[in-house]
C-alpha cells in the first residue's frame, strides 16, 4: 500500500516536471529542460531501490521523505498554481503571471520551512506542564506527577544520538513520581534499540516507567527475509523493554500505592485500524481492578478514547499517542485533525479526560509547529480547585 502512494506521488512529480518544462520553460534550453528531469528519475530509483531491496534504514526513510517533502510537494504546489492562473488568465490574461507568481513565492517560503524543520525542528524539544482534576483521585495522589512521552521510533536518532540523551536527562530533571511511555518505540525494527538500550534505562521516576506498545512495535512496516517474521521482530522489542527496566503492561493493569490509597494504571495492546487487527483487550485490562478505583489508561491510538473508552468505561483519565500532530502545525491547524478529532493535548467530556502527546520523535527528521513534546501531567483531587486546561 505504502509503495503505491509514493508511486502515485513520484507519478504526479514527473507529470508536474513535465508541465513546467512544456508550459513554464518553454524558452530555456533543451539542456536546461534535461536537467530538470533528474529529480524526477532520482525520486523513481529510490522508491524502486525500497521496493525491490526492502531497505528500511532509517535513513533511507529520511531520504524518501526529505526528498517528497522538501522538493516534490513544492513542485506540485507550484505546478498547480500556475496551472490555475493559465486556466484562469483565458479570461483575464494577468491571472497567468501572478499565480505563478504565488506558486514561486509558496515554493520559497515552503523550502525555509523544510529546511528549518529537518535540521532544527525535530530536535527542538519542548516541555508542557497540565493540570488535571480527576473525580475520584485519591487525596494522597493530590500532585501526583506524570510525565508522558511517546512515539520515540528510536531509529531516528541514529543521527544524532546526543538528541535522546537530552530528552532523558530533560525527563530525569523533571522528578516525576512516574513516567508513561504511550507506544511505538522503534520505527521499524527491534536492532533500533540496541545502541540506546543503556541510555533508556536511566529514565528514572519514583514509580518507575510504565509502557505500551504502539502500532510499529509490532515490526510489520518492513520486508522480512526468509526466517524471519513479524513475531519474531515483536519479541525482540518486548524483551528490549524489560532489559532496560520498563514495566510493558499488555491488557494488564498495575496498581500503584501512596499510604492507604492506590490508583490503577491500565495498559492495552494496539487497537487496530484498517489495516491492522486490534489487539486490545480492556475488559481482560481491568478484570483485577477494584471497584471505583481511579483509572488512568494508556493506549496508543486516541481514537480508541470516542469509539471505546466514553462508551463501555467509567475510566476517568485516557493517556495516547500515535498521531504526532503529523509532524507539522501552522497557528492551530495541522493535517493531524484531518484523521483524529483529538490530537495534541488535553480534551474533556465532563469530568472525563483525554490527554494526547504528540510524541518526541518521529518516523522521519523533520518537525514544524509541532516539535518534540514531554508532558507534564499533574493531578488534583477535586478539593484542590485547580481547573483543567483542555482543548475542547
Amino acid at each position: 500500500m505504502i509503495i503505491v502512494v509514493f508511486c502515485i506521488i513520484a507519478l504526479l512529480f514527473t507529470l508536474a516536471d513535465v508541465y513546467i518544462v512544456v508550459s513554464v520553460l518553454h524558452h530555456t534550453s533543451w539542456f536546461a529542460k534535461v536537467w530538470l528531469f533528474i529529480p524526477p528519475l532520482a525520486y523513481w530509483a529510490l522508491i524502486l531501490w525500497m521496493f525491490i531491496t526492502g531497505d528500511t534504514r532509517q535513513m533511507t526513510l529520511n531520504s524518501v521523505m526529505w526528498f517528497t517533502i522538501g522538493l516534490v510537494l513544492p513542485t506540485l504546489v507550484f505546478a498547480l498554481l500556475s496551472i490555475i492562473g493559465k486556466e484562469l488568465g483565458r479570461a483575464w490574461h494577468p491571472f497567468y503571471p501572478i499565480f505563478t507568481g504565488i506558486g514561486i513565492c509558496v515554493a520559497v517560503a515552503w523550502l525555509f520551512i523544510f529546511i528549518f524543520g529537518s535540521v532544527f525542528g525535530w530536535r527542538r524539544l519542548e516541555v508542557k506542564n497540565t493540570d488535571i482534576t480527576l473525580s475520584n483521585l485519591p487525596e494522597n495522589f493530590n500532585g501526583y506527577r506524570i510525565v508522558q512521552l511517546s512515539d520515540l521510533h528510536i531509529g531516528l536518532y541514529e543521527i544524532v544520538p546526543d538528541a535522546l540523551s537530552r530528552i532523558v536527562k530533560r525527563v530525569n530533571s523533571l522528578n516525576p513520581d512516574l513516567i508513561v511511555f504511550t507506544g511505538d518505540l522503534v520505527n521499524i525494527s527491534p536492532e533500533e534499540v540496541v545502541p540506546f538500550a543503556e541510555m533508556l534505562s536511566q529514565l528514572n521516576a519514583t514509580d518507575g516507567v510504565i509502557s505500551i506498545l504502539g502500532n510499529h512495535d509490532y515490526c510489520v512496516y518492513k520486508k522480512y527475509r526468509e526466517g524471519e517474521n513479524p513475531d519474531s521482530a515483536l519479541a525482540l522489542v518486548i524483551e528490549a523493554e524489560d532489559s532496560i527496566g520498563w514495566n510493558l503492561l499488555r491488557n494488564e493493569s498495575v496498581q500503584i500505592v501512596r499510604g492507604n490509597d492506590s490508583i490503577a494504571v491500565v495498559g492495552i495492546d494496539y487497537t487496530g485500524s484498517k489495516d491492522f487487527p486490534d489487539k486490545s483487550d480492556i475488559r481482560k485490562a481491568m478484570e483485577k481492578i477494584p471497584e471505583n478505583e481511579c483509572t488512568i489508561l494508556l493506549c496508543h491510538d486516541p481514537s480508541y478514547w470516542r469509539k471505546e473508552v466514553l462508551l463501555t468505561t467509567e475510566i476517568p483519565l485516557m493517556l495516547a499517542g500515535h498521531t504526532h500532530g503529523m509532524q507539522f502545525q501552522m497557528g492551530n491547524f495541522s493535517p493531524a485533525s484531518w484523521l483524529y478529532p483529538e490530537w495534541n493535548g488535553l480534551y474533556a467530556e465532563k469530568d472525563r479526560y483525554l490527554n494526547v502527546n504528540t510524541g518526541v520523535g518521529g518516523n522521519f527528521a523533520f518537525r514544524f509547529g509541532v516539535y518534540p513534546t514531554i508532558d507534564v501531567l499533574t493531578l488534583h483531587c477535586p478539593e484542590s480547585s485547580v481547573p483543567s486546561e483542555t482543548n475542547s
